[in-house]
């Protein structure tokens, strides 16, 4: 029939826009307003303490180390004197040239799922061919001729090991009058806090500017797909912003908006680097880009309201930086405890967060009774067809209703042949007669469709899916079935082109969808029927790329509708 035909199209289409949509149409930010120049970024072999404004403007922030890198970690690392970090989920340390927290690796998450696979780096030392780091200092106020710390100053550290218990505050004296000490300190998880205090005895007033930055060497390996973003990102004046890398290449190299707290950061697929500055300050937020050494920088940095500070007298101010796993329940506890707006949309829960949330919250809750995230699909996929168990009993009842009126419709067809729209009278009137909707069949699906979208969101994003095993050769629900057709599902010593990698779990969903659709009236046109056949098989090829966990629910929910469909037409005699 044509509704089916439509219905089948229709999730076709829906399919494709998921995969090729990031190709078509690039993701724009919303406009910012633009600061003028971006500050040159400083040699870490030259002081760095930053210059007096030459505008009326409050200055930048300034710019992360341009030193030519180094090949080797180890030697990065070795540069300068370090402050090592150890906690229960964090490894790492500072560097105490600079004060940079800026080697960072976490002790849950390896790269692979082999236990013995090496550690995830989230922070790379400055330096480095990727160096990947945070930093913290003043900026002067326009007019002011001070010595402040910048990338080669050499802290003095009251301890060598930074621990949840232990803080360390850095020190130093600019000779000048000017004493300045950062206390850093870090809880169980992934949290920094820095704690920035200046003590003026020079004889005069100055103004101080602090200011926070993340900075980034070179273009990182991104996931690709439009659904997801990677790279800058922040709530600045309580919204949302989301900056692809690709466009601060190609605009002027600067997004910069007014802001009262918020924070900002970089984004990877499931790891972070953010830093909130106080929630009831007001500051100048910033995402830049430049080319230094061949290479490209990306920044992300705040600058906070200027202090004025007399003779005899500190100021101080406190900021948070963030270097970790992008654990939902994590990120919304430092939302609350920390006073930070929408910190837990650093996930990228698209479209349909408002189901993908409850969605990844009722799997949660499933996985800590079952123990199983496969599994836990399974559970989630009868609980979803319960809730829209009388909608598809409906829409079932119509299909069956239509697939008994089969032998009609086409004497119909063959009555009239001549006559289409005496055709379409008489099967209206058929319909009104027996009492059937045939839109009613499609509404499942319909309402299918955003579900379908926020379970693939919750599958590909949430890290809690990342290395989840479910039974077998699935040892990681969130990437493609890893078996193909094409080597006998490994039998053969071949490894297919990416194309051909069809996995026994998208054969399984592939295989299920072709007898669902069997169940369903056919289309009258014969063309029409052979393209309804090819459909599985386009679905098996477009969804053997996608997540195992996704895989694995549809072909579950396929069988679940057969089930339920084969039934209710055993009940009208179909």
């Amino acid at each position: 029939m044509n509704e089916q035909r439509n219905l089948w199209i229709a999730i076709a289409v829906s399919v494709v826009i998921l995969v090729g949509f990031q190709f078509l149409f690039p993701h724009k930010p919303d406009p910012q307003v633009r600061e003028a120049q971006v500050r040159e970024q400083l040699d870490v072999n030259k002081s760095t303490a930053p210059q007096p404004s030459t505008s009326s403007a409050a200055p930048s922030a300034p710019g992360g180390s341009t030193a030519a890198p180094v090949e080797n970690r180890s030697e990065a690392l070795a540069t300068s004197p370090r402050i090592e970090i150890d906690t229960p989920r964090v490894k790492g340390s500072i560097r105490l040239v600079g004060g940079l927290i800026d080697d960072i690796q976490l002790q849950d998450y390896r790269e692979t799922e082999d236990p013995k696979s090496p550690l995830i780096h989230v922070l790379n030392p400055a330096g480095s061919n990727d160096a990947y780091f945070g930093e913290f200092g003043w900026v002067a106020g326009e007019g002011e001729k001070i010595a402040l710390p910048g990338n080669d100053t050499r802290w003095q550290a009251d301890s060598e090991t930074l621990t949840p218990e232990k803080p360390v505050t850095l020190t130093w004296d600019n000779g000048e009058g000017l004493i300045f000490k950062r206390t850093i300190s870090i809880d169980d998880n992934y949290m920094f806090s820095v704690k920035q205090s200046v003590t003026n005895n020079s004889g005069k007033s100055v103004s101080l500017y602090p200011y926070g930055l993340i900075s980034r060497r070179g273009l990182p390996h991104t996931s690709g797909y439009y659904i997801l973003h990677e790279g800058p990102i922040g709530v600045v004046d309580g919204s949302l912003k989301e900056i692809s890398y690709k466009d601060l290449m190609e605009d002027d190299g600067t997004v910069s908006e007014k802001s009262t707290g918020g924070w900002v950061g970089i984004t990877d697929k499931y790891w972070l680097v953010a830093l909130a500055p106080p929630s009831d300050e007001s500051l100048t937020a910033r995402f830049s880009h430049h080319m230094a050494n061949n290479t490209d920088k990306f920044q992300a940095d705040y600058l906070g309201a200027a202090q004025t500070i007399a003779n005899g007298e500190s100021a101080s101010t406190e900021s948070h930086m963030f270097a970790g796993a992008k654990e939902y329940k994590l990120l919304e506890a430092y939302s609350e405890q920390y006073n930070i707006k929408l910190f837990d949309r650093a996930i990228d829960f698209g479209w349909f967060w408002f189901l993908t949330i409850p969605f990844f919250q009722i799997l949660q809750w499933i996985n800590h009774v079952i123990g199983n995230f496969g599994l836990s699909i399974l559970a989630f996929t009868v609980l979803v067809k319960a809730v829209m168990f009388p909608l598809a009993n409906k829409s079932y009842k119509s299909m069956s209703g239509m697939k008994k009126l089969q032998p009609k419709m086409t004497q119909i067809r063959e009555q009239f042949a001549d006559d289409r729209q005496r055709q379409q009278q008489e099967i209206m009137a058929l319909y009104k007669r027996e009492k059937i909707n045939p839109a009613s069949g499609c509404l499942p699906i319909v309402v299918q469709i955003p579900v379908f979208f926020a379970l693939y969101k919750v599958l590909f994003v949430n890290i809690e899916m990342r290395h989840a095993p479910f039974f077998g050769w699935i040892q990681d629900l969130s990437a493609p079935d890893p078996t193909t057709l094409f080597n006998l599902f490994g039998l053969i010593d071949w490894t297919p082109p990416h194309m051909l990698m069809i996995g026994v779990w998208p054969l399984i969903m592939g295989i299920t969808m072709f007898l669902q659709q069997k169940l369903n009236p056919a289309p009258a046109d014969p063309t029409q029927a052979k393209i309804m056949m090819f459909l599985p098989i386009i679905f098996t090829f477009m969804l053997a790329k996608f997540p195992a966990g996704l895989v694995i629910y549809w072909a579950w929910n396929n069988t679940l509708s057969i089930i339920q469909q084969r039934y209710i037409m055993y009940r009208m005699g179909v």
